[in-house]
């Protein structure tokens, strides 16, 4: 079940977190990983999924996942580096509107992030991208 903190619209099988809701509670305090404050925040989880809001703000400081995952842009833009697996970078646009799909264990991060950078941020297991790349 999603938790009571965030403001959301929630009835037996189905849940609606209004970006702006979402966003007005961040940053997170701050931890030595995220020295600004911690901008992204987990607003769902059941077994196999998960779904946070990820609003980098200065530097991004994250590491590779043990899932999959996929970034839906909300707002704003980025450029996305991920790690391709003959060790140099690869870069993805990444703009409103936009999908993008990064596997578990692959390093990535954001750099050039707008302002208004926010992407809604679905993890899930690794088996279950490999059926289709």
């Amino acid at each position: 079940m999603p938790p009571a903190n965030h403001d959301s619209t929630q009835f037996a099988g189905a849940a609606r977190w209004p970006l702006a809701q979402v966003l007005s509670q961040l940053p997170l305090p701050a931890t030595a990983k995220w020295p600004q404050g911690v901008f992204d925040t987990e607003v769902f989880a059941a077994p196999g999924i998960s779904l946070s809001l990820f609003a980098p703000r200065g530097e991004d400081h994250q590491t590779a996942h043990d899932e999959d995952e996929f970034y839906l842009v909300a707002s704003g833009h980025a450029v996305l580096h991920v790690r391709d697996l003959g060790d140099g970078w690869r870069v993805l646009e990444a703009n409103r509107g936009d999908a993008l799909f990064v596997a578990a264990g692959i390093d990535h991060r954001f750099e050039s992030i707008s302002a208004d950078f926010t992407a809604w941020v679905v993890f899930f297991p690794p088996t279950a991208s490999r059926e289709s790349p």
